[in-house]
């Protein structure tokens, strides 16, 4: 398959008006500009509203992880049906004003932004038939595990001032209130039928349970009591000390009544389906998780028969590679690679990072040729935190607004005598520049408003976020890295991997395939082990939909590379090329094809 799709897969502006798209690398110049237009100003304030609105609601997703750290005192209850239904209601409201301005009196970066509102406002109430707030836990992301993953001061919450240690406290004040509004939450899901496979509510168990310390200094919540820095008074010692002692008291409490109730009534009330089809209305409520991740209405069939077609032309691809990396056959050529001690140099988990930021260095000197936009801020590795490293994948947090912490890499490493290269490279090119990072960091140097700026991890976001990611990847073709054929074949069978999860992520919620059967479909395709397959997939189950962003994406970001190179012939260029696609922040899919589509048109 080329890298155009499909013209079932074509994308519909469905998003976008027929405003003009604006067209030059970073946008809102219009916003700065002392003769803005009464028209821009009331698009700007509702703007502002929307942000205000959606950081408010959920502060640990839509602001402290994004780099925002004006609510990290806040933890949000977006879980409770009367704050979610204030909430939507706030974003019909809002979505009626957005109506009411005259779009023919903004400028193309003015309309720009209007569109991008629209769409976001419009995502927000995607899922609003849909009771998401009855799964408020799963294994793979839950809020306890976030808060507790803050306590060491590495992740997106910064803890070295007084007043940090202080907002990161009102957060663990608030978090037995958020999880008892999680349990009365999941006993409604019981009764009406909305609840968690019971694979997923076992894996939760031991998360929790490891959460849980009889002795309150001993907690991992009173990390930063143990860390503090030897540079606060004895004033504010004293009283953090307690106020940590206190909160992880009550944090205990309210972790033991919710691992009783998963221990007894919600694993007994499990099911063993694993895809959302089997929900109340959950065939529509995929299709809404499809639409919200992807930013297009797309068949899951279609779909799956996309993930098929690619792992059929990743695989001959591999077959090819094989013989230059000394093996024939491609069955159990995955097996065969990950058999090779030679790809496994490593003794300490400090070799692996001193790997990764040498890469860096190499990189960095590649990408002046590809790039005219980059980011000022640099990237730090750091080794994935203990308390979730056996579950978790590797992962970007993006850099503070303030400087307060810089965009991390976390590379999750249990063994590093295990670790493998063979992945380093497609994976850094992914997570860090120019995949993630660049993106991340560059949002916010940009001028943009805040709701463009802090845009990187609502589900909404993920068909471009992602879908640049896995593009970054392929780059390293370009960038001469995948010379290597070892590199190369980490690129292809990363790749597989997003294929794949076309094919088990549809199957599963779509097409009524169980756990085991799309474990064993990730074990024959990918060459996985049990532990690997079913730590993806179970994944999958509790994330519908936000697999298929990375395939899906890519492949229209390189289907527009495609466009222009044939338009433009040997005036195209790369970096120009990614200065339109990076330069207005994160967009719907829709609108970056339009914004590319009139690029082509001027450039031409």
């Amino acid at each position: 398959m080329t890298f155009a799709m499909s013209s079932a897969l074509s994308l519909a502006l469905t998003l976008c008006s027929s405003a003009a798209i604006a067209l030059v690398p970073g946008a809102i110049a219009a916003a700065t500009a002392p003769t803005i237009s009464p028209a821009a100003r009331q698009v700007e304030r509702l703007a502002a509203r929307f942000y205000d609105a959606r950081a408010r609601f959920d502060p640990l997703l839509y602001a402290t992880a994004n780099g925002d750290g004006r609510y990290d005192d806040q933890l949000g209850m977006a879980i409770a049906p009367q704050v979610r239904a204030r909430y939507l209601a706030q974003n019909h409201a809002l979505l009626e004003e957005l109506a009411a301005v005259d779009a023919r009196r903004l400028s193309a970066d003015e309309r720009l932004n209007r569109d991008i509102l629209e769409a976001e406002i419009r995502s927000q109430l995607d899922l609003e038939r849909f009771p998401e707030h009855l799964l408020p836990l799963n294994h793979f992301d839950n809020v306890p595990s976030t808060l507790a993953n803050y306590a060491g001061g590495t992740g997106s919450q910064p803890l070295a001032t007084p007043a940090q240690y202080r907002a990161y406290l009102s957060r663990l004040e608030q978090l037995p209130a958020w999880i008892d509004q999680a349990v009365a939450n999941m006993r409604e899901g019981i009764r009406r039928g909305v609840v968690q496979p019971k694979a997923i509510t076992q894996k939760m168990l031991p998360q929790f349970r490891q959460l849980r310390s009889s002795d309150p200094q001993a907690s991992v919540f009173a990390t930063p009591v143990r860390d503090m820095p030897a540079s606060f008074g004895d004033a504010d010692r004293r009283a953090l000390e307690a106020g940590y002692r206190q909160a992880a008291a009550r944090i205990d409490a309210a972790l033991g009544r919710l691992v009783a109730f998963l221990e007894t009534d919600y694993l007994a009330a499990g099911r063993i389906t694993a895809g959302y089809g089997a929900l109340p209305d959950g065939a529509a409520w995929y299709r809404a998780r499809i639409r919200n991740n992807t930013n297009l209405d797309l068949a899951p069939e279609r779909i799956h028969a996309l993930g098929l077609e690619e792992v059929r032309r990743i695989r001959a691809a591999l077959a090819a590679l094989a013989p230059k990396l000394g093996y024939d056959p491609l069955d159990a050529f995955p097996q065969w690679v990950a058999a090779q001690r030679r790809f496994k140099p490593f003794s300490s988990d400090a070799q692996v990072l001193e790997r990764y930021r040498a890469l860096y260095a190499t990189v960095g000197a590649t990408l002046p040729d590809y790039f005219t936009l980059l980011p000022k801020a640099r990237l730090d590795v750091q080794l994935e935190p203990a308390l979730t490293r056996a579950t978790a994948s590797d992962h970007y947090t993006p850099v503070a607004a303030d400087g307060s912490h810089l965009g991390t890499f976390w590379a999750v490493v249990n063994d590093p005598k295990e670790y493998s290269t063979v992945d380093m490279t497609t994976l850094f090119l992914h997570e860090g520049v120019p995949g993630h990072h660049l993106h991340a960091a560059l949002l916010k140097e940009l001028p943009l408003p805040d709701f463009r700026k802090f845009f990187t991890e609502h589900p909404s976001a993920a068909a471009y976020t992602e879908g640049w990611a896995l593009y970054a990847e392929t780059l390293g073709k370009e960038f001469g890295l995948y010379e290597d054929p070892a590199a190369y074949y980490g690129h292809l069978n990363d790749e597989l991997l997003r294929a794949v999860r076309l094919v088990v992520d549809t199957g599963m919620h779509a097409q009524g395939w169980s756990r085991e059967k799309a474990v064993a479909y990730a074990m024959q395709t990918l060459g996985y082990d049990e532990a690997q397959a079913v730590n993806q997939i179970e994944r999958y189950m509790v994330w519908p939909g936000q697999a298929l962003s990375y395939k899906i994406g890519a492949m229209k970001i390189l289907e527009l590379r495609e466009r222009a190179r044939r338009a433009l012939g040997p005036k195209f260029d790369y970096a120009a090329f990614h200065a339109v696609v990076l330069g207005a922040g994160t967009l719907p899919l829709p609108i970056l094809e339009a914004r590319v589509g009139r690029w082509i048109a001027t450039a031409k």
